[in-house]
């Protein structure tokens, strides 16, 4: 079944015309995003050039797409927006909750079990606003969306920021807070800034151990977490075309990690063979009716440095397999050159546990060559020195793997099948021992490696590797092992090498599914109701944030000052905080609580100027607030790095903080902190960072007067009555300053409707 085919032939009957638009404006070719970019503004047909990373732009997203966690808040802001039905087709997808523990079927009605009031709240919500809904056990929501929803030249928005997955098949996915969701399910137009352009030129061919996983895991140590943000990258050349299409998903999905707008490949024949296996020969039919629309220009791709702002040119048949981290996804570290790094760095090299699967390395190619590699040690009595576990990315996949015997393949040699859902990805592990914080080691094919992201243990080292890769590590049980020139021992003790990895992109046999866990919406919704028990430990309704009185802001006090890397991991944890993602007060009991204080180097201690005492970084905040204190946070290079997670907006808005001022912010964190009418700024002179003291009050002198490109002017008297005047930066234009004024995006929305 094609979901929405009239929409996406819609989408194509306008893609000629407003692409041809486009080139006339700009009089020269067109990458591949500038096309969709420009196929999908708001206001139709392209009227002018718009200035990459400076302009503004209201665009018309086709979709939207919302994980549990993060859709509870979505919809949550959305039933208060005033309308009866979402603008454009939408999903939500339950896949974040189901902790990780035992084994897929206990750990999957456990969830059900523990996470009932939830799962009722976000169907019924679903069925009464036209929202598709993938039940528990569907699989991952970018799985999903790839397998039934994305389209090559699509646009789509999704609360989660590993959306980008959906560029593998050609469409410009990205990732928002739920505000930004709930902006187009109202269908009012999302707005972004128009991206930089980063190119990527792929050579040569991968064989051998190399896989699509090792592509972005080198990107990413070229880059780093930073080198994409505000960047849309797209990869091109023959290396590209040689890609499978769930190869080309693993990249994108990955180009997360290097703070990427999106990532995308031009549609060629692979995303037609993924197309027609996955059941939508309508879709690919008619994408093959505008093919040469849906690639970049062929004189883009001929010379590139005229038509990118960055370009980097990989050879693959030059690369090795990569591992990345710890606790960063951008420490790239070939595979033969980690032995050396383990022990500079002090690495712990025994492997305990590997695990594969997740959004990203869980299809069917993927779990076939890691099969292959399972095959061979079962073949040989290679006895499993680690763990190794399986994260199916939906049920779709699982069923498939499961007929064709690679998941009694992998339980021959001890794995363990979670649940399809995100686990151990999203810090939904419950890693037994994890709790004694010991050090050690554990390989994955996830994407995020932070500090405790896993299993809680700040001192598990992760890293980032291939399925393939990954499950050589397992069996081998050592970090360092290079599958390409060391050997492994049977339980005879004779020695053996392993064979290079082999698979299929797409089963031979087909894709084959029982139940793939999707419920339709009502046709009509009105008579539908959406009950939240007032006694709600997980479930609150949501009371608008104040507005703006309009004056200037002063005798602010610094709540934290953070140090470092201050990712949304770190100013709203993950894993057992899941559980209050619809509880907006319970949750914000953990804000800040990872983020590194500047001032004695701990974490959740901070001091409260009221009384001169110390406490947790909530109780101070919800200290200030009481006495109607405004308070501020401080934070450093690439702030807000990491997921979508608005909670990391919405929590310190609930708890009185008016501003959060950086060296730099990620590029989602930003866009929420207005969505929510906060005050996000960046020093002007990195170096005024050093300047603030733990004592400090700020006075926003000049905030009346605040303006689009104009600097704001803040007084910092430290407690010796000495002043710094600081300037601060920002990028709010008109309507994002509107936003500021009525306390929300939210506010505005329903002040619209009420109209």
């Amino acid at each position: 079944m094609t979901f929405d085919i009239e929409m996406i032939k819609k989408v194509y009957a306008g893609f000629p015309e407003r692409i041809e638009a486009a080139r006339k404006l700009m009089q020269r070719p067109l990458t591949l995003a500038e096309k969709i970019l420009n196929a999908h503004l708001w206001d139709g047909s392209p009227t002018q050039v718009y200035q990459r990373g400076i302009d503004y732009v209201d665009f018309a997203p086709d979709r939207v797409a919302m994980q549990d966690a993060t859709a509870q808040m979505a919809l949550l802001q959305f039933m208060q927006a005033g309308k009866m039905k979402v603008g454009v087709p939408s999903t939500v997808h339950c896949d974040h909750l189901i902790q990780a523990k035992i084994e897929a079927t206990t750990d999957l009605q456990n969830a059900i079990n523990q996470n009932n009031e939830v799962y009722n709240f976000l169907e019924s919500v679903s069925d009464k606003y036209g929202i598709g809904f993938w039940k528990p056990g569907a699989g991952i929501i970018h799985q999903v969306v790839l397998e039934n929803y994305a389209f090559p030249g699509g646009m789509m928005i999704g609360t989660d920021s590993h959306t980008v997955n959906a560029g593998g098949l050609g469409m410009v996915a990205i990732g928002v807070g739920g505000a930004d969701a709930v902006d187009v399910m109202a269908g009012l137009p999302w707005e972004l800034k128009f991206p930089k352009l980063i190119g990527v030129k792929l050579t040569g061919k991968l064989s051998g151990w190399l896989s699509a996983k090792d592509v972005i895991l080198k990107v990413a140590g070229i880059l780093t977490t930073k080198g994409g943000t505000g960047a849309i990258v797209e990869y091109f050349g023959d290396g590209a075309i040689g890609l499978s299409c769930t190869g080309k998903g693993t990249i994108c999905n990955m180009g997360a990690e290097i703070g990427a707008t999106t990532s995308l490949f031009g549609y060629d024949d692979s995303m037609g063979r993924y197309l027609r296996a996955t059941g939508r020969e309508d879709v690919a039919a008619a994408a093959d009716g505008i093919a040469s629309h849906l690639t970049g220009d062929p004189e883009v791709y001929a010379d590139p440095e005229k038509y990118f702002d960055e370009v980097i040119e990989l050879d693959l048949g030059s690369m090795e397999p990569h591992l990345n981290g710890p606790f960063t996804p951008d420490l790239a570290t070939p595979v033969s050159k980690m032995k050396e790094a383990a022990a500079k760095n002090g690495w712990p090299t025994s492997i305990e546990y590997a695990l594969i699967g997740s959004c990203t390395n869980s299809s069917y190619e993927d779990i076939s060559r890691a099969a292959s590699i399972a095959r061979q040690a079962n073949d040989l009595e290679i006895e499993s020195k680690g763990q190794l576990t399986i994260t199916p990315g939906s049920e779709l996949v699982r069923y498939t793997i499961e007929r064709d015997g690679f998941i009694s393949t992998f339980k021959e040699l001890g794995a363990n099948v979670f649940a399809n859902a995100c686990g151990p990805c999203i810090g939904q592990w419950d890693r037994a021992g994890a709790d004694k914080k010991e050090k050690n080691s554990i390989v994955h094919s996830f994407n995020r490696n932070f500090s405790k992201r896993a299993d809680g243990n700040p001192n598990t080292h992760a890293f980032v590797g291939s399925p393939e890769l990954v499950t050589a590590i397992a069996i081998a049980g050592d970090l360092t092992f290079n599958p390409l020139t060391d050997p492994l021992y049977t339980k005879s003790g004779k020695r053996v090498m392993l064979e290079e990895p082999v698979g299929e992109e797409l089963p031979s046999k087909g894709f084959d599914v029982e139940d793939a866990g999707y419920l339709e919406p009502a046709e009509d919704g009105a008579g539908i109701v959406v009950k939240v028990a007032e006694e709600s430990e997980r479930l609150q309704l949501l009371t608008p944030f104040s507005a703006w009185d309009g004056g200037n802001l002063l005798g602010a006090k610094l709540l934290i000052k953070a140090e470092g890397k201050c990712t949304t991991d770190h100013i709203s944890m993950a894993g057992p905080w899941l559980r209050f993602r619809g509880h907006l007060d319970n949750i914000s009991n953990n804000t800040l609580t990872g983020a590194l204080n500047s001032f004695g180097g701990a974490t959740n201690k901070v001091k409260n100027q009221l009384d001169g005492t110390f406490g947790e970084v909530p109780a101070v905040a919800r200290v200030y607030k009481a006495a109607g204190v405004a308070s501020v946070v401080v934070g450093d290079s690439n702030y807000g790095e990491g997921s979508s997670r608005e909670h990391a907006a919405m929590q310190p808005r609930h708890l009185g903080v008016h501003a959060v001022i950086v060296n730099s912010f990620a590029r989602i964190h930003e866009t929420n902190l207005k969505k929510q009418g906060m005050l996000g700024l960046t020093f002007m002179n990195e170096n005024d960072y050093n300047l603030i003291q733990e004592d400090d009050t700020f006075n926003f002198v000049d905030l009346e007067a605040f303006a689009p490109g104009k600097p704001l002017t803040i007084e910092v008297v430290h407690a010796d009555g000495s002043v710094d005047v600081v300037m601060t930066k920002h990028t709010y234009n008109e309507q994002q300053i509107s936003w500021y004024r009525a306390g929300s995006a939210l506010n505005m929305i329903k002040e619209e409707n009420a109209k």
